[in-house]
C-alpha cells in the first residue's frame, strides 16, 4: 500500500492565523465602540437642542402674551413688564392673559417670570395675580448647563436697553432679544418681536 501524507498546519501557522485573527476582532470591536459612543453624543446632543427649542418657543408663547396690567404686591405696585439685571444675569418678571393654575373662567391674567440661578433657567408662576408681598411663586426648571442669560428690550427709538419699563415708554416693549451663553461656551440669541 502506498501511503499517502495528509499535510495538515504547523503550529506556526496556527499561531499566525490566530494573531491575525485577534488582530481583526481589536479592529472590528474598536469600531464598534465607536459608533456606539459617537450615536450616544449625537442623541445627546440632539436632546439638548430638543430642549433648547422647547424653552424659546415656551418663552415665545409667553411673551406674545403679555398684556399692559401691573400688580399689586402687598401695599406696592409692580410694573406690567419688570425686566431687571442682577450682576450679569437677566430676570424678567411680567403679565400674561391667562392663568394656568386658577380654576375660575375669567381671571384677569398671571404674573410669570424667567431667571437663571446656578446654571438652570427657571420659569416661575405666581398663583395669583395680584398677590401678598411674601408670596412666592411655584419654579419650575426648564435647561440647565447655562453659563449666562441675558434679555434686552427694544424702546421706541430703536435701542436696546438692559432694563424695563423706562420713562414714557409703552408698558410692554416692541422686542425682546434673548441671548444664552452655555456652559461649554456656545452662545444662541433669538429675537422676538411684540408690537
Amino acid at each position: 500500500m502506498k501511503r499517502t501524507s495528509t499535510r495538515g498546519f504547523t503550529l506556526i501557522e496556527a499561531l499566525l492565523a490566530l494573531a491575525i485573527f485577534a488582530v481583526i476582532a481589536v479592529l472590528a470591536y474598536r469600531a464598534t465602540s465607536a459608533l456606539t459612543d459617537g450615536e450616544t453624543r449625537l442623541s445627546s446632543e440632539a436632546q439638548r437642542w430638543r430642549t433648547l427649542e422647547a424653552l424659546f418657543t415656551r418663552f415665545e408663547a409667553d411673551i406674545r402674551q403679555a398684556v399692559p396690567r401691573s400688580v399689586r404686591a402687598g401695599a406696592a405696585r409692580e410694573p406690567a413688564w419688570l425686566g431687571s439685571v442682577t450682576g450679569n444675569q437677566s430676570a424678567l418678571v411680567f403679565t400674561r392673559a391667562g392663568a394656568e393654575f386658577s380654576l375660575e373662567p375669567a381671571p384677569a391674567g398671571q404674573r410669570v417670570g424667567y431667571r437663571l440661578r446656578d446654571g438652570t433657567i427657571e420659569l416661575a408662576y405666581w398663583r395669583e395675580l395680584d398677590h401678598t408681598e411674601s408670596a412666592q411663586p411655584i419654579v419650575y426648571p426648564l435647561v440647565g448647563g447655562v453659563a449666562a442669560f441675558k434679555l434686552e428690550y427694544l424702546a421706541r427709538d430703536g435701542a436696546w436697553r438692559d432694563r424695563w419699563p423706562l420713562l414714557g415708554e409703552a408698558d410692554v416693549p416692541r422686542a425682546v432679544r434673548l441671548s444664552l451663553t452655555l456652559a461649554d461656551g456656545a452662545r444662541i440669541d433669538r429675537w422676538f418681536a411684540l408690537r
